[in-house]
């Protein structure tokens, strides 16, 4: 009898092998293995049959999860991609539209994925039924962490579609998206890994009763159920272990992982899955390397340009200052002579005194012209020399308009100059005289139509000054506040001779203790005109006279 009945187990093992090796699905293998374990005995098929289709249950839910940790895996490469991608684009300040072009494949991949996890959820949620509240209730979860990891991309698309440029807000759309993002998604493979554990306790408990079972009902069941685990059970246990392995692998960036080839079960295919998603991250990860190697050429190509076009200003520069310094050289050499020369000739007779006169006067105008030249191209060279010391006031004022009368005569206006009060003030009086002149030729240039200009006095107890006002057509509200910067102007006239313009002008009033203002329009009271006119004033500190 023992040998007949060992006889008719061989059979059935022999026959189990055959059929497994026939199939090619893993549900079915489990299916058929429960029904040839079943027809032993009648209690012992419907205990056993019972026993395997848990399993299989249990089996299907674990496999269930392991493919979503694999698309939740696959949804993390997704995301940090994307994260990749936005940064790039952003940092690079590149346009809505070329934003939106670059996202678009990694999007939709995301959005593929979120449609196989939606899916594969309900169908989660519909098996959980059997495993109790609990485990529908944490699937059911699980949609809704889902639901809100798609808000925070569809959100951060939105914005980085949107015309916005402000990389710094742009940054912060990302960085809100990688923040929330991650939690949930972390959340979410929790949540797979306790319910994987539970399915596998679950089976390993449920496996344990049928061993106890087994013993009961005798020897021949307990070789069944052991022949059962032996050929079938556990060696899914250790594909899925070696495929954990391979999980675990990609997510530590290691894509070199190799899963054995073969089998067309569920277990197969997801080996070729992962495969498969292992290449295309290791081909994505190069992409993204070759992607910043360019970049970074082209930032050093870009600096070696800029390098060069700097080298070349620098010369420039250097040229330039050389020409000025050569030529006022060669121009002072010959007024020093007639200077010398007319000096000279005032003393030979009263006849011929009053044309050396002007000839010494003019001269040395000339010469304080070139000492202005060569004053101006050292400030513009940042080398501002200030010689500070009291001044009167109605000196600059003299001085001013003797040099600009000429110019005032030719252009047609007429200069007002008011009575100047006897006070000092502390300043460089060459470049005080030099910025008043500055601004008296400007509005020669922009307030020629108006026909006159008045030059007068603002003192009080912490300085004093000079106001020049035009009748000119007056500055625009909104260039008021660029004209004191450097390469601007508000106006169409060009300034004449070697003036200085109004950004060096507030420098230098302002390295002085000093203060600059405009005001345009005019107040109706203080307007020499019909026109708005400009006021420009200039402040200096007072000396103790």
């Amino acid at each position: 009898m023992l040998l007949r009945a060992a006889g008719r187990i061989f059979r059935h093992e022999e026959e189990l092998r055959v059929r497994l090796r026939q199939t090619e699905s893993l549900k079915a293998k489990l299916g058929i293995g429960a029904a040839l374990l079943g027809g032993v005995t009648l209690v012992l098929a419907a205990i056993l049959y019972l026993g395997m289709t848990r399993v299989a249950d249990r089996l299907e839910a674990a496999l269930a999860t392991e493919t979503r940790m694999a698309r939740y895996s696959t949804l993390s490469r997704e995301a940090s991609t994307f994260i990749v991608i936005a940064t790039e684009t952003v940092q690079t300040e590149r346009p809505p539209e070329v934003r939106a072009e670059r996202l678009e494949p990694v999007s939709e991949a995301i959005a593929r994925t979120f449609t196989l996890l939606r899916s594969d959820l309900e169908k989660a949620v519909e098996e959980a039924r059997a495993l109790g509240l609990d485990a529908q209730s944490r699937q059911a979860t699980q949609s809704l962490g889902l639901a809100r990891m798609e808000a925070l991309l569809q959100n951060t698309l939105q914005a980085l579609r949107s015309p916005e440029r402000d990389r710094d807000r742009l940054r912060a759309y990302i960085d809100s998206f990688a923040s929330g993002f991650d939690p949930l998604l972390n959340q979410a493979v929790n949540t797979e890994i306790i319910l994987r554990n539970e399915v596998l306790a679950g089976i390993e408990r449920l496996r344990a009763r049928l061993s106890r079972i087994a013993i009961v009902t005798g020897i021949v069941s307990l070789v069944l159920v052991a022949g059962f685990y032996l050929l079938l059970i556990r060696p899914q246990f250790r594909r899925l272990d070696r495929l954990r392995r391979a999980a675990r692998e990609i997510g530590q960036e290691n894509f070199a992982v190799a899963l054995p080839e073969g089998g067309r079960d569920e277990i197969g295919l997801l080996y070729a899955e992962t495969d498969r998603m292992a290449r295309a991250l290791s081909e994505r990860r190069d992409a993204v390397q070759a992607e910043w190697d360019r970049l970074n050429e082209t930032i050093a190509q870009r600096t070696e340009e800029l390098r060069a076009a700097n080298t070349r200003l620098e010369e420039i520069d250097d040229n330039r200052r050389r020409f000025f310094a050569d030529i006022s050289h060669e121009l002072r050499t010959p007024l020093t002579v007639i200077l010398m020369e007319a000096q000279i000739g005032r003393q030979g007779g009263e006849g011929a005194s009053d044309a050396f006169a002007t000839i010494e006067t003019r001269a040395a105008r000339l010469n304080r012209r070139i000492d202005d030249l060569l004053r101006v191209a050292r400030s513009e060279n940042g080398q501002l020399a200030l010689d500070p010391v009291a001044v009167p006031l109605e000196r600059i004022a003299a001085e001013v308009v003797e040099e600009v009368q000429a110019e005032i005569d030719t252009a047609g206006l007429s200069l007002e100059v008011a009575e100047i009060p006897a006070v000092t003030v502390i300043c460089d009086p060459n470049w005080a005289r030099q910025v008043i002149v500055g601004l008296v030729r400007n509005a020669i240039s922009h307030a020629r139509e108006g026909g006159a200009l008045r030059l007068a006095a603002e003192v009080d107890a912490q300085g004093a000054g000079l106001t020049l006002t035009d009748n000119g057509p007056g500055i625009a509200p909104e260039a008021q506040a660029r004209v004191f910067e450097r390469f601007e102007q508000a106006g169409r006239g060009r300034g004449q001779g070697f003036g200085i313009g109004l950004a060096l002008a507030k420098w230098v009033v302002e390295a002085q203790g000093g203060q600059i203002a405009l005001l345009s329009p005019v107040p109706r009271e203080a307007a020499i005109g019909d026109a708005p006119g400009t006021k420009i004033s200039v402040r200096l500190p007072r000396g103790s006279g």
